[in-house]
């Protein structure tokens, strides 16, 4: 998908609706500096603007992600392949997310546990011993918490019994006994519990 592209139909879809960045942006409620990254190529827009920016361009989800007014012969053989595209995009994405999701619980564990073998070894008091443990451990739970939320949002959850793939919500995930990113947890789809693994696609099919 070619963000370069997508930016500059943007910006000229909005020259041609003669509306300024600024009023862009305030009738999205997002920042001048978002609508800009657009049109810079830099990112793409938020899927919750994506609707209402097509509807003041005057343009079709489909001939945003093609960059350009699609004809519509080839409709749907482009849809296709942007779809294809997208999902691709967000594996991408996911991936990265968990691998960011390992490197902050590393360091969350080290933030954790540094402190209480220093407070454990050295002779100090015990104000100071006690100041040094929560100093590790607010943090280090802070870390823990957010590369949680990092492995929820990324990829799925597939349910053991009948293979339904969903993302569950933060609470569940946080009551669910774990071994790595396998969690037991009950599925929405068949209302069993199981031990679910987290996967990236949905076109994973491995048990």
């Amino acid at each position: 998908m070619d963000q370069i592209k997508i930016g500059n139909f943007i910006q000229q879809r909005r020259k041609e609706k003669k509306i300024t960045q600024s009023k862009l942006a305030e009738r999205l409620n997002v920042s001048d500096r978002a609508v800009s990254k657009w049109e810079n190529g830099i990112c793409l827009p938020d899927v919750s603007n994506i609707s209402e920016l097509c509807k003041i361009l005057d343009i079709s989800i489909n001939d945003l992600f093609s960059g350009e007014i699609v004809d519509m012969r080839d409709n749907e053989k482009i849809l296709e392949k942007n779809l294809l595209e997208l999902a691709k995009q967000k594996e991408e994405n996911d991936k990265m997310l968990l691998f960011l999701e390992l490197v902050i619980g590393i360091l969350s564990c080290i933030i954790l546990f540094v402190p209480i073998f220093i407070a454990a070894l050295l002779p100090m008091k015990d104000w100071q011993r006690i100041l040094i443990i929560f100093s590790g451990f607010i943090p280090g739970i802070i870390g823990f918490c957010f590369a949680m939320k990092l492995e929820q949002v990324a990829g799925y959850y597939k349910c053991k019994h009948c293979n339904h793939l969903y993302v569950p919500s933060l609470f569940a995930m946080h009551m669910a006994m774990h071994m790595g990113r396998t969690r037991y947890m009950k599925c929405p789809e068949c209302g069993k519990k199981s031990w679910q693994k987290k996967v990236i696609s949905k076109g994973d099919n491995n048990e």
